[in-house]
């Protein structure tokens, strides 16, 4: 997929269907879109970073997005996630303040989330490339058959998982990890942290600690939260 190459312990999960037809297409259609001189964000070789910083042993925490940021160096292949430097978005701000509220946390410096990648956080948009300026213009391209396939390969696994699932778009794959959990697993849902709707139940969701709560009962750990500057 134009210069993205599939992490080492995600392969035999997607292998298979980034060989499908769908895929290919998705495929000829980047490079088409490129060709014409088109900007895709996020570049080349950090579409597939949520899959390279979290391996698919280590996943213990769920967060789906919708698809990448389209502003000029915003995204980089984690969802909710932007550059050093760069303004943190109103929605990435949101859940900062729920953090702060629910765990006590000082409020972080930037919206890097690389920390929380490290940590077993897969930070996964269910598209995962859009057009500049475009929101939403890469979708029923061909990403959701294969972040779907990431979803289920996580939820196959028989260790403990859970999934935060903020706003319609992630809540609507409940469905899909509920079908194809083997292990025990914790759903949590509420509405999109964006401003539009944060305020209807995302703020005071308690998801960050209450997910703490459910990996330390499984004896895996709590995510350290925390974001370094």
């Amino acid at each position: 997929m134009t210069g993205d190459s599939i992490p080492q312990t995600w392969r035999p999960a997607l292998e298979d269907v980034l060989a499908s037809r769908t895929l290919r297409a998705l495929g000829g259609f980047l490079k088409a879109e490129e060709a014409v001189g088109k900007a895709i964000y996020p570049p080349a070789g950090t579409r597939l970073a949520a899959l390279a910083l979290t391996p698919l042993p280590a996943v213990r925490v769920v967060i789906l997005g919708q698809d990448p940021y389209h502003g000029p160096g915003q995204a980089h292949g984690l969802a909710f996630s932007v550059q050093r430097g760069v303004p943190v978005p109103p929605s990435l701000l949101n859940i900062f303040k729920e953090q702060q509220t629910d765990l006590g946390l000082p409020r972080p410096t930037h919206g890097h989330l690389d920390a929380w990648a490290k940590s077993g956080v897969l930070l996964l948009n269910t598209v995962l490339t859009v057009e500049a300026g475009q929101a939403g213009s890469h979708q029923g391209k061909g990403w959701e058959v294969f972040t779907d396939a990431a979803i289920r390969a996580v939820a196959e696994r028989p260790a403990p998982c859970a999934y935060l699932l903020w706003g319609s778009h992630a809540r609507a794959k409940a469905p899909l990890i509920r079908a194809a959990s083997t292990g025990p697993h914790l759903i949590l849902e509420a509405p999109h942290p964006s401003p539009l709707s944060a305020h209807r139940g995302f703020l005071g969701c308690c998801h960050f600690s209450r997910a703490n709560a459910f990996l330390e009962e499984q004896g895996l750990g709590a995510i350290d939260w925390r974001l370094p500057g």
